[in-house]
């Protein structure tokens, strides 16, 4: 943890929602940190399903194995984590380290050590002073509250400069669903997973098999899509419960109305914290989004995505804001993905570079890098991080904003009547009228439900009736 704070540390939520049959505790081991906490636990009241995604790294963490194996089980009482030591690649002495923390644990909660999951996270081939956890212990049976969310995020980090956490509640027939999230990363930000810790608890009750299923299609499109580095860490977790003290009817499968409801609540929890991690990562001074469109499959959009999200070259380009298109084209290259060349169109937000491989727009680069330069000075919300244009607390630009733009910009162009930003909409589809244009094509690019709207817009001159009549009109040579 440092003592400065991330320039795209976003603004986070006030409201924290406590999850029915969970509760919180954090306390000072001082195993590696003096003067903060770094030790947490969370614990269940009642049976609870559990789901888990962790580190594909061929060198993982022994509490990353022990989860594997402990999260099959059905009655998962309790979670442990410790922050600043990840206790990797300590050989007999890291097995016997989560062996005697599980031990203790099991003895003052008075559950099973296979009803226990742990996860650590910090520096790796360091020995654990796994006699501090276990004289810490005791603090974290006795302090236990369903309010703590904050604090055991802020407990977690590491190299962190903020605690990263998220949670919402939703309405479904009638039951209130809450989910509530908390997150740890900084580096070795890559995916599968990136160095991160993620616990989310939900009171939602839903089958173990779909819990998992769900966990896995999120976190493919949220934790699994992002990157820092480029670097895979040896500890990474996402585990997700659900308590089942929601009244709702249990979400079972797929087919259910409730299915789609839930996945995107959970979406937005997990993309969240993502990119809370991805904004915290170390040194980080800018925040991008790689969307790919038209490629065969989901896995060659995300070859292309990911090569150029960790191209060095793209990277100093987009830290020296400078909007250098080649480096995208050449890390697209790179990728073993089936490309037409031929075929690619390149936009940088709302400003198209390159179309279809031989267009080059060359006044929109001068624009966007003018633009960059101010947009990115800014902090901007991670609710807007794919809106380009913002305003100066890094959110979407108001309506009431934009029509005081363009009142203002109107006066010193010197125009003697109102103009709103719908002048403009108005004149787009009068021109078009003048100019040839059918309502039934104007009303689809107004978006209007009925073309008598349309209608409404058009006040044409004499002038412009008169061409009609005598351009379209069977007896127009007599008028």
């Amino acid at each position: 943890m440092t003592n400065s704070e991330s320039p795209l540390k976003p603004k986070q939520v006030k409201k924290i929602y406590t999850i029915p049959g969970v509760n919180l505790s954090f306390t000072n081991s001082e195993e590696r940190y003096m003067g903060r906490d770094d030790l947490i636990l969370i614990s269940f009241k009642n049976k609870s399903n559990f789901a888990g995604v962790f580190t594909k790294s061929t060198t993982a963490s022994e509490a990353v194995k022990w989860c594997q194996k402990i999260i099959k089980n059905n009655d998962i009482r309790a979670i442990i984590v410790n922050a600043g030591n990840a206790n990797v690649f300590n050989g007999e002495l890291g097995k016997s380290a989560i062996n005697k923390i599980i031990s203790k644990l099991s003895s003052c909660l008075k559950i099973f050590k296979n009803q226990i999951l742990i996860a650590q996270t910090g520096v790796i081939g360091e020995p654990l002073k796994t006699h501090k956890i276990i004289e810490a212990i005791s603090n974290l049976t006795d302090n236990l509250n369903s309010n703590n969310w904050q604090s055991a995020a802020k407990a977690i980090m590491t190299t962190d400069t903020y605690p990263k956490y998220s949670s919402l509640r939703y309405n479904f027939e009638g039951s209130k669903i809450h989910i509530t999230g908390i997150a740890k990363g900084s580096g070795m930000i890559a995916p599968n997973m990136a160095t991160m810790l993620a616990f989310i608890s939900t009171d939602i009750k839903i089958s173990k098999p779909i819990l998992q299923k769900l966990l896995e299609e999120v976190s493919e499109e949220t934790f699994n899509s992002i990157s820092v580095d480029g670097d895979t860490s040896t500890s990474d977790s996402v585990i997700l419960s659900a308590t089942g003290m929601s009244d709702n009817k249990i979400l079972k499968n797929k087919k259910d109305k409730h299915y789609e409801k839930f996945k995107d609540a959970l979406f937005k929890i997990s993309k969240d914290l993502a990119l809370q991690i991805v904004r915290d990562g170390e040194g980080a001074s800018k925040l991008i989004t790689i969307r790919v469109a038209g490629t065969k499959n989901k896995v060659n959009s995300k070859k292309v995505a990911f090569s150029i999200a960790n191209s060095p070259l793209v990277k100093t380009a987009i830290a020296a804001e400078d909007a250098n298109w080649g480096r995208i084209i050449m890390a697209i290259g790179k990728t073993d993905a089936q490309i037409l060349p031929d075929k690619i169109s390149l936009s940088f937000g709302k400003y198209l570079i390159l179309d279809k491989g031989n267009k080059f727009i060359s006044k929109n680069v001068l624009k966007i890098n003018k633009y960059l330069k101010i947009r990115n000075r800014n902090i901007i919300d991670s609710k807007f991080s794919d809106i380009l244009f913002l305003n100066r607390n890094g959110s979407r630009l108001t309506r009431a904003m934009i029509f005081t733009i363009v009142k203002n910009l109107s006066k010193k162009c010197m125009i003697g009547k109102l103009i709103s930003p719908h002048t403009f909409r108005h004149s787009f589809a009068t021109h078009l009228l003048e100019n040839g244009a059918d309502l039934k094509t104007i009303q689809q690019l107004l978006g209007h439900e009925s073309i008598t709207t349309t209608e409404i817009y058009m006040h044409l001159d004499n002038t412009a009736l008169i061409n009609v009549m005598k351009k379209f009109h069977p007896r127009s040579k007599s008028i």
